[in-house]
């Protein structure tokens, strides 16, 4: 932006030193002042032009509470970072029965945890909008109210059963169950949140991220009989 202001007032100068060649009815010198002010003040205002252009408003309601995010750049890039730190873990992929790890999944979670904690307390994180609400404010929503529950209790109670049985597989833990089930909701919970990031974020059509991904189905490779022919389905 710098840049295009020295450029434009340079421009502004060479036109109002042409202009008085042209009209001859000032001084050189103000003329050269007044072309580099206006030059100055088209990009300027250009700039300004192009920026409040990009300026949306995004409404989420959640937990019943209607947030208003008037974002800009800054606040975009923040929230595409949250969104994408979140669809990629287990936070919001399914951990289907008899597939994954409960140990690693609570160690994303944790991940997740911190890396949502860690703008919250930097000092680089800009301070809150004049109007409306912050995508920190949404982060610590989803640590407070989400994340920090679940892994305070989950946390304690997987690593007592792996210390009290280490040779055991985590599938013969007692509330093996009762975590999925709590993890499956907490999937729920978590994609408002993660969708409204997106939508902050300025992607398009967030939620189709977040859809399970299609098992595949491997074909059943069928022996063909002595005369060439294959056996039909129901055989």
């Amino acid at each position: 932006m710098a840049l295009r202001a020295v450029f434009a007032g340079v421009m502004g100068s060479v036109i109002g030193i042409a202009a008085y060649s042209i009209s001859q009815t000032g001084g050189q010198r103000l003329s050269a002042i007044v072309g580099c002010l206006i030059g100055v003040a088209a990009v300027l205002g250009l700039e300004l032009y192009r920026r409040s252009a990009q300026l949306t408003e995004v409404r989420l309601v959640l937990l019943g509470n209607e947030m208003s995010f008037t974002t800009k750049a800054d606040m975009r890039q923040a929230a595409q970072r949250m969104f994408f730190q979140a669809a990629t873990r287990v936070a919001t992929r399914p951990l289907e029965e008899g597939s994954g790890n409960l140990r690693e999944a609570l160690t994303s979670l944790k991940t997740l945890f911190d890396l949502y904690r860690e703008p919250l307390e930097g000092y680089t994180t800009p301070p809150p909008p004049t109007k409306g609400d912050s995508v920190y404010e949404l982060a610590l929503d989803i640590l407070n109210f989400e994340l920090a529950p679940f892994l305070a209790k989950w946390h304690p109670s997987l690593k007592d059963f792996e210390d009290r049985h280490p040779d055991q597989d985590e599938s013969e833990w007692p509330q093996h169950a009762a975590f999925r089930l709590e993890l499956s909701q907490l999937q729920e919970r978590l994609k408002p949140y993660v969708i409204g990031l997106g939508e902050i974020a300025g992607i398009r059509d967030p939620e189709r991220h977040l859809r399970p991904s299609g098992r595949y189905v491997q074909s059943r490779l069928v022996a063909p009989r002595q005369d060439g022919s294959r056996p039909g389905p129901q055989e």
